[in-house]
């Protein structure tokens, strides 16, 4: 239960959510059906002269519960003091309002036939839950053992608050899971990996070919070999946020750019008179 300014807050909190389902205007709720009942005719009446007209549907969620079909139609027209007169309509309602249960954990087993807790909400909006599912590491063009699960990184980019105007970084960037995520939200994503292979991919199939899957071409500042432990980044606040999966050697070999003898020195590399690092 949240206490927000308007609905419009509601809906722009609610749309940046991956792990929450929807949001609801809360109308009542209580122990037992009779408790949500009072609970709606002491908190809600001034708003129900606001939807008397409208097209209209009501749903049951029970979660950790059950419940059949005619306990379903009894529970809402329990609700008919509502005295809602316009059309219902399960498909395209201007409102849908939904009676959430809350069960004890195994009550089918345990014999228990009642929720613990009822709420009567109406629909404001939805979440963003669904795009898990487009970006699903088997529909991904280019993955590989260590690609991150796609609602991780959403969680993660998420938490980290990407978005647009912000420049975002991962120094084991892989494939690209967690770029792909900031950019989804906005961000200009940049990435780093010690193993170039990961990056070049082969063939059509690599760290790019994912952004040009998913139409965030434009979302991709660009992405650069190199080996954490020697950065190549200057010491500066330039990154609004930095998301990363650090290795564990385990899914994919350790690897080490340069070389155990400290009398070798760490001369840069010239190739046509021009330093490689360049």
């Amino acid at each position: 239960m949240v206490k927000l300014p308007s609905e419009e807050a509601a809906i722009r909190l609610v749309q940046r959510s991956i792990l929450g389902k929807a949001i609801y205007e809360v109308w009542g709720h209580g122990s037992t059906y009779e408790d949500l009942h009072k609970s709606v005719r002491d908190n809600s009446v001034h708003l129900w002269e606001t939807y008397k007209n409208v097209s209209f549907k009501f749903c049951i969620d029970s979660y950790q519960g059950s419940r059949t079909n005619k306990e379903q139609r009894d529970l809402i027209d329990s609700f008919r003091f509502l005295a809602f007169e316009g059309p219902i309509k399960m498909r395209g309602a201007e409102q849908e309002f939904c009676i959430s249960e809350s069960w004890q954990l195994n009550s089918s087993k345990l014999g228990i036939s009642k929720p613990k807790y009822v709420y009567l909400g109406r629909y404001v909006g939805g979440s963003e839950r669904d795009i898990i599912n487009k970006y699903d590491l088997k529909k991904r063009k280019y993955i590989s053992t260590t690609s991150m699960d796609s609602e991780l990184a959403l969680i993660t980019a998420n938490v980290t608050l990407a978005a647009p105007g912000k420049l975002f970084y991962d120094p084991f960037v892989g494939t690209g899971s967690f770029p792909i995520a900031c950019a989804h939200f906005g961000a200009l994503a940049f990435g780093s990996d010690i193993d170039g292979r990961s990056i070049r991919g082969k063939g059509d199939r690599t760290l790019l070919a994912n952004f040009v899957q998913y139409g965030l071409i434009q979302q991709f500042g660009d992405s650069f070999v190199a080996d954490l432990t020697n950065t190549p980044l200057r010491a500066s606040r330039m990154f609004d946020g930095i998301v990363c999966d650090p290795p564990y050697g385990v899914r994919e070999g350790l690897k080490v750019l340069g070389h155990r003898d400290p009398a070798r020195g760490n001369s840069p590399v010239f190739r046509d008179g021009l330093a490689h690092h360049l």
